[in-house]
């Protein structure tokens, strides 16, 4: 098995941070012309007919950017939404979020918001939004209230395949923001001066640093392991998603807090980079499943083999 990345691949990559490092907030009008919106859309509904492996490399570097738009969520419900609402997403004009629970993400941007009633997901209608302050700014939750089913979108059949993907995204985004993370924190110690020596010389700054590369590394082993057993909807996608989702987030908290200790007083001041890093993976970690029960779900499963 040939585990390198695609020519495809690697060029989406470049592409990407590219496009996000010109552009730090696009337009969801943007995204649709780059055709990330529609990625994983089919041709004939007017998306660019990737697999998830290529969404998940625009994830990826979404995430290191901390893009501020629905792309994690509409991109799990896309593929299960009726072929006139795909088109929409890949045009650019629709974008969503799945109500599953009391908050509700990107909640600022989605356009549209579907949610589980009964043994069906449906488009809700008529309600109200509510856009809370959040910690993230980048990714901020909402809550709806009133509303009713409007039209019929999928079975709730779907809502275990809409869980893989989004861990595996999430994941994704954990490990790439993590890697920023700890690049900021080591291109300082490498440029610090302090009493006469490269701060990073110290082995109880380097040392940690090094504990991020290697758990970052795993993390993201991971993370394409989910993304792989998505598009090629792998019985194992589930344990793939859990294991890659908690291992990701964890690393990713874990980099940020090292990275801003190893700034010293400039790494705790609030207008630094590295905490909108840091607010981003503690929002990954936190959301849906605590890592704890993700660590549970694939020890049951290991012990139910």
């Amino acid at each position: 098995m040939n585990l390198a990345f695609t020519e495809l691949q690697d060029e989406l990559r470049t592409q990407a941070r590219a496009f996000l490092e010109a552009n730090p907030e696009p337009t969801w009008a943007q995204l649709a012309e780059l055709g990330w919106t529609g990625a994983s859309v089919a041709e004939e509904h007017g998306g660019a007919g990737l697999s998830f492996l290529e969404e998940a490399v625009i994830h990826e570097e979404a995430g290191r950017a901390l893009l501020h738009a629905p792309l994690w969520s509409t991109s799990c419900l896309a593929p299960f939404l009726p072929a006139e609402d795909q088109a929409a997403v890949a045009a650019g004009e629709a974008s969503w979020t799945l109500a599953v629970g009391p908050l509700v993400p990107d909640l600022d941007t989605a356009t549209h918001v579907a949610f589980v009633g009964g043994d069906t997901v449906w488009e809700l209608v008529g309600f109200e939004r509510e856009v809370l302050a959040t910690n993230d700014a980048t990714r901020p939750l909402g809550v709806v209230s009133g509303g009713e089913p409007g039209r019929t979108l999928c079975s709730s059949d779907a809502l275990p395949a809409i869980r893989n993907r989004s861990l595996a995204i999430l994941a994704l985004e954990a490990t790439a923001l993590g890697a920023r993370a700890l690049e900021l924190g080591v291109d300082y110690v490498k440029n610090r001066i302090q009493f006469g020596r490269q701060i990073g010389s110290y082995q109880a700054v380097s040392h940690p640093l090094a504990d991020s590369y290697t758990e970052l590394e795993l993390a993201r082993s991971l993370a394409w392991w989910a993304a792989w057993c998505v598009s090629e909807d792998e019985a194992q996608a589930p344990v793939a998603a859990a294991a890659a989702g908690a291992n990701a987030a964890d690393a990713a908290v874990a980099a940020c807090e090292r990275a801003i200790q190893a700034h010293g007083g400039i790494g705790f001041t609030w207008e630094h980079v590295l905490h909108r890093l840091y607010k981003r993976a503690l929002g990954i970690q936190s959301w849906e499943a605590p890592s704890a029960q993700l660590r549970a779900e694939v020890a049951s499963e290991l012990l139910d083999r």
